[in-house]
C-alpha cells in the first residue's frame, strides 16, 4: 500500500496536514462512500493538495454502545486498503475517545478540521451529521468552512439502478439475510473477513476436509450457514473454496466461526491472516447424525460452491 495512515489530530508535522478530505465512517466504503471521496479527489486535483479520508477509531457506535453485537463491515486495514484501490493518499484515523465525543460540531470543525488537520476542503455525504448530539448538518459544515477556512462539497444521494439503497446498513441487512451478493452489489466488491488462521478441533482433517479456521471479531454476523468463498492468501494468492459460518450445531462451536475448505490447496496456515470473500450462500447450518453423513453434505456443498464460484456473476 502506499496510502499514510495518520493517527490523532494535534501537533501533526506540516506533511501530515493540508489536505482535501473525505468525512465520515466508511465502514464498507460503498458506493455512496465512494462519491464523497471521488469529491474530495476532485478538490484536491483543483486545489493542489493531498486527498485524504477521515474516519475514527473505534467505530463511534462501538463507543456509544459498547455492548452493541458485532457491526463491523470491515476492519481499520481493509478500510486503508480499499482507500488505497481508490487512489487517496491519506487516512487520518481518529480517535473516537471522550473528548472526541464530547466535542460540539463548531470545536470540531475548528479545532479538529481546521487547526489540527489544517484540511483546505471537506467533502461530505448528503446525511452527514457531527459533533455532541450529532447537531452538525451540511448545512452547518458550509457555514464553518467558511469561517474557518476551508471549502465544503456536499455529495447528494447516490441513485442504485437495482434499487438497492447504498449504505452500510444495507449492507448489513443484506448480509444477515443471506444475501451476500446483494451486500456486494453494494460495496462494489464482495464483502470480506480478514482474520488469523487459529487452531480448531482438527475434526474436518478425519474426513478428509482440512480447514482454516478464523475468528469473526467485531465483524457483523452474516446468516449463519454454509457460503461459496475466494480466499486471498498470505502470499497474494486466491483460492477458491467452501465454508461454514456460525455455530456448529452438530458439535456445539461456543463462538461463532469461519471455517474454510481451500479446493486445491496443501500448506499451513496457521497464524497468518487470510482474507475469505462471501460470494454465494448455499444452505443453513444442518445437525447430522454422524461424521459420514456430514462428509457427504460437504462434498455435495463443495460441488454446489464450486458452481457458484464459476458463474458469471462471482468472475466479476
Amino acid at each position: 500500500m502506499t496510502i499514510r495512515v495518520i493517527h490523532g489530530w494535534r501537533n501533526l508535522p506540516a506533511d501530515q496536514r493540508g489536505a482535501a478530505v473525505a468525512l465520515g465512517n466508511f465502514d464498507g466504503v460503498h458506493l455512496g462512500h465512494r462519491r464523497v471521496i471521488e469529491d474530495a479527489r476532485a478538490a484536491a486535483d483543483r486545489l493542489g493538495a493531498p486527498s485524504g479520508v477521515i474516519s475514527f477509531e473505534p467505530h463511534p457506535r462501538r463507543y456509544f454502545q459498547p455492548d452493541a453485537e458485532p457491526f463491523r463491515v470491515m476492519t481499520p486495514d481493509q478500510l486503508a486498503r480499499a482507500l488505497d484501490d481508490l487512489g487517496v493518499e491519506r487516512l487520518h484515523l481518529l480517535p473516537f475517545d471522550d473528548e472526541m465525543a464530547q466535542m460540539s460540531d463548531e470545536a470540531f470543525a475548528r479545532d479538529v478540521l481546521a487547526g489540527g488537520l489544517g484540511a483546505v476542503h471537506v467533502a461530505a455525504g448528503f446525511d452527514i451529521t457531527f459533533g455532541k448530539g450529532r447537531t452538525g448538518s451540511p448545512e452547518a459544515l458550509a457555514g464553518y468552512g467558511e469561517r474557518f477556512g476551508f471549502s465544503v462539497s456536499v455529495a447528494p444521494r447516490v441513485a442504485d439502478p437495482e434499487g438497492l439503497k447504498l449504505s452500510s446498513t444495507a449492507v448489513r441487512e443484506a448480509l444477515q439475510a443471506g444475501r451476500p451478493q446483494d451486500a456486494a452489489a453494494i460495496l462494489g466488491r464482495p464483502f470480506a473477513i480478514a482474520g488469523e488462521v487459529v487452531h480448531g478441533d482438527k475434526r474436518g482433517r478425519t474426513i478428509g476436509v482440512p480447514t482454516a479456521n478464523v475468528r469473526l471479531g467485531d465483524y457483523i454476523r452474516p446468516a449463519f450457514g454454509i457460503y461459496a468463498v475466494r480466499v486471498r492468501l498470505p502470499d497474494g494468492r486466491t483460492a477458491d473454496g467452501v465454508a461454514s459460518l456460525g455455530v456448529r450445531p452438530m458439535f456445539e462451536t461456543p463462538e461463532p466461526l469461519l471455517e474454510v475448505w481451500l479446493f486445491d490447496f496443501d500448506g499451513d496456515l496457521y497464524g497468518q491472516t487470510i482474507e475469505t470473500e462471501l460470494i454465494a450462500w448455499l444452505r443453513p447450518e444442518l445437525r447430522f447424525d454422524d461424521l459420514d453423513a456430514l462428509r457427504i453434505q460437504i462434498e455435495a456443498d463443495a460441488r454446489a460452491a464450486r458452481k457458484a464460484l464459476a458463474s458469471p456473476a462471482a468472475l466479476c
